[in-house]
């Protein structure tokens, strides 16, 4: 776990639990289809689990 993550919001976030569009913008995420690279930890990790349908990742 000492990499990077390339997560991709790939479904949008209207419609969704407040605290799941919350989660999503930590993430740095503000439009569908936009990337962010963040460090592979156990938080990063922890908020990706929590909004898995909402986004796709791929380690870096």
């Amino acid at each position: 776990m000492a990499g990077k993550l390339k997560i991709t919001l790939v479904k949008s976030t209207i419609g969704a639990v407040p605290k799941h569009v919350k989660t999503v913008e930590a993430l740095g995420l503000k439009k569908l289809n936009k990337t962010v690279e963040l460090p592979d930890n156990a938080a990063t990790r922890g908020m990706i689990q929590q909004v898995r349908h909402l986004v796709k990742v791929e380690e870096i």
